[in-house]
């Protein structure tokens, strides 16, 4: 019975076209993103360290992601060496230990819903650093071109804004959400903190994980396996953690779990947040391409900002707001850029393919069809 029951649910699963598939399995995604950053900032003003708070995501990341890099990459994955090692190591260092430590000390100063705002930049800045290391090109005497460098320029004055101006609060959670949950309210809006200094942070967690996207890309031709390479990336990572942590974090309470609360942010955040949020990327990417997933970045912020603001109680800020709709038009235009030039390539390429099938056709006269139609686009 279990198992009609079972074949019966994919069976439905499969009847749904895929490019709804796609569509539910992204906004799944954004919500689990959100949920991380409310949970995240919950969990550091519940007292979590945040040494120790990446230490264990990182654990519990590494044991999802080893038995899928080992069985599914078994015969594809080539042989280590020292180079592959050090070049691991140096990317746990920008995608990892940089990248998460930065997000923390950013989220500790500022508020999820700026976090989530700032991390729209990051399709730009990586195109910005692809760009000066040669290895995205640029043609400014094309639209697509200039599409990429004002939306560049857009997210760079975004992220410079909510950096620099605060302004008046526009939006804040009414009296009676005051009165009914004080508890969660002391875990909303860093006030005393330095907001300027939280915004800093987070543009080096955003320098970071372009970073770490640029560098994948020529390590990922050497090694092309994309879990393994993630799995030791992750490894390193969880090592340099250690290190830092046992250096810096002395208090021995602070590695013990002392609430309930406190267990669930760390479990999220491995298992939601890295693991489960990972593997849906992944098909994702695979199914409608990198463009169709980065598109879906903005809802995580509207998700967040909802979610923060009921959860946490938090407040909205004026220059929080205008630096936010910057780096979402930023993000749009650079996306609209990189589908136009995918445009400009295919036509090169069909162009040429019938300039060679005219000198073929010259030569030979025959009758060709295609055995199969063309694929649909999502």
């Amino acid at each position: 019975m279990a198992d009609n029951g079972a074949s019966n649910s994919q069976r439905m699963w499969c009847s749904i076209p895929e490019k709804f598939q796609l569509h539910a399995a992204m906004l799944a995604l954004q919500f689990g993103y959100a949920g991380f950053h409310v949970v995240s900032r919950a969990a550091l003003n519940m007292g979590v360290s945040k040494l120790v708070f990446p230490v264990y995501r990182n654990v519990i990341a590494l044991l999802l992601l080893l038995p899928f890099a080992y069985f599914l990459e078994k015969k594809k994955r080539p042989a280590i060496n020292l180079s592959f090692l050090v070049q691991f190591f140096l990317l746990a260092l920008v995608g990892i230990t940089a990248n998460q430590g930065f997000y923390l000390l950013g989220l500790d100063n500022t508020s999820p819903t700026f976090a989530s705002a700032v991390q729209n930049s990051v399709p730009a800045l990586t195109f910005l650093m692809a760009a000066l290391l040669r290895i995205e090109k640029v043609r400014i005497d094309r639209k697509d071109g200039i599409a990429k460098v004002l939306g560049t320029a857009c997210c760079v004055a975004g992220a410079t804004i909510i950096t620099l101006y605060q302004g008046p609060v526009i939006y804040s959670p009414t009296k009676e959400l005051h009165d009914a949950t004080p508890v969660l309210l002391s875990l909303g809006d860093a006030n005393g903190k330095n907001w300027t200094l939280g915004c800093i942070f987070l543009i080096g967690h955003c320098l970071s994980w372009s970073g770490w996207l640029v560098l994948q890309a020529p390590v990922l031709k050497k090694y092309p396996a994309r879990l393994s390479v993630t799995s030791y990336t992750c490894f390193f990572g969880l090592i340099q953690f250690i290190i830092i942590a046992a250096i810096f974090e002395r208090d021995f309470e602070a590695w013990k779990f002392h609430s309930g609360g406190e267990l669930f942010t760390i479990m999220y955040a491995g298992v939601v947040a890295s693991g489960i949020a990972f593997a849906v990327q992944i098909w994702c990417i695979d199914r409608g391409g990198p463009v169709f997933v980065a598109v879906y970045q903005p809802v995580q912020t509207l998700v967040v900002a909802i979610m923060a603001s009921f959860a946490l109680g938090e407040q909205f800020y004026l220059g929080g707001i205008l630096g936010a709709v910057l780096i979402i038009a930023g993000l749009y235009q650079v996306l609209w850029g990189k589908s136009e030039e995918a445009k400009f390539a295919k036509a090169a390429i069909l162009s040429s393919a019938e300039h060679g099938n005219n000198r073929t056709s010259s030569q030979s006269k025959t009758l060709t069809q295609p055995l199969l139609p063309p694929s649909e686009n999502v």
